[in-house]
């Protein structure tokens, strides 16, 4: 339904936003068939833009606080890119995320079905990305620099339970809860 902006001299504009998703989105399955943990990848961004300006003074509060509620991070974790990493380690292995690509073919079988089936996914990644573009800026513009903006839609349901993207003046505790929520 959408391409068929394509076929209107108005909406050209429509048209080549449409590729361009499609574009993203298909490079966002490539490094999920190449490197697989496109979940715990993204959950490693999210931590370390997260704590890009967190000293270690604060670094180490928030990992008291996460360990006062069994949320385990690794003690020598400190230097922040290790933090985040820690961190998105421990969320994955508690949420316990699996990736099935037939998810995105919706287990439909007809070759012409499947393709409107995952264009259906497309679609549903665009406005994912959208809405993250809008709401954290930062985090959206690091996942689209590692070409993952598209792959949001896999992991926005845990952000909305967990307020994840409110965290733009969160303070540390409100972190903590946030990481808490998401770890459980």
């Amino acid at each position: 339904m959408y391409y068929t902006s394509c076929f209107t001299e108005e909406y050209k504009d429509v048209c080549q936003q449409q590729k361009t998703e499609d574009i993203r989105f298909t490079k966002g399955v490539i490094y999920l068939l190449k490197n697989g943990g496109v979940i715990g990848d993204m959950l490693k961004i999210y931590f370390s833009e997260l704590f890009k300006f967190k000293t270690s003074a604060q670094l180490k509060y928030i990992q008291k606080k996460l360990m006062a509620v069994n949320v385990h991070v690794a003690t020598g974790a400190f230097i922040k890119s290790g933090f985040a990493l820690a961190i998105a380690s421990s969320v994955a292995i508690k949420m316990r995320l699996s990736f099935n690509i037939q998810m995105l073919a919706g287990h439909m079988s007809s070759g012409v079905i499947m393709a409107t089936g995952m264009y259906g996914s497309v679609q549903k990644a665009a406005d994912s990305a959208q809405r993250l573009s809008a709401s954290y800026p930062g985090y959206y513009a690091a996942l689209y620099a590692q070409g993952l903006e598209m792959m949001y839609f896999l992991i926005e349901p845990l952000f909305q339970h967990s307020r994840a993207r409110d965290v733009l003046r969160a303070s540390d505790d409100e972190i903590i809860d946030i990481v808490t929520g998401m770890a459980r």
